[in-house]
């Protein structure tokens, strides 16, 4: 087993607080090579899970949705792997993600919206899915509005 596959299954997660500390313990088990891609709606917790996994990587800057970007590096400040942080709702193909030249072996990268995009980037990669009752455009995790999130690895 490496990478996120000991996390591999569902976890219920009741606020912001614990969908960052789930981040964070991914984050403590990714390396550099390694590719998430995270699918739920708009205001699901996808930022907030990687301002967790930036948090664990020790990686400078804030980290922030980059859908206006495309694509956002945070460097490590210690020894550690960038935290490669990539926004694919505004892409329409495979072939644009790939357009973007992104240095996947360097870095843990995070694809938010990469679903359908990232089967040729890596052999294997890990798919996180949030899901929560209401599918409404609120930034922020209430404890009434719990998540559910699934683990999955690719290929499995």
């Amino acid at each position: 087993m490496s990478g996120l596959d000991p996390l591999v299954g569902r976890h219920e997660i009741a606020t912001a607080a614990q969908m960052t500390a789930l981040g964070a313990r991914m984050g403590g088990m990714l390396r550099a090579g390694d590719l998430v891609v995270l699918t739920g709606a708009l205001g699901a917790g996808k930022t907030t899970l990687t301002r967790g996994i930036g948090a664990a990587l020790g990686v400078r800057g804030t980290v922030q949705s980059p859908t206006f970007v495309i694509a956002r590096t945070h460097p490590s400040l210690g020894a550690g792997p960038a935290l490669l942080h990539v926004d694919a709702y505004r892409l329409g193909s495979a072939a644009e993600l790939d357009d973007l030249d992104l240095d996947l072996d360097h870095a843990v990268t995070v694809v938010e919206w990469g679903r359908d995009y990232v089967a040729g980037l890596r052999e294997r990669w890990w798919e996180v899915e949030i899901e929560r009752p209401s599918a409404g455009p609120e930034d922020e995790l209430e404890a009434s509005d719990p998540r559910t999130v699934t683990i999955t690895r690719h290929p499995g």
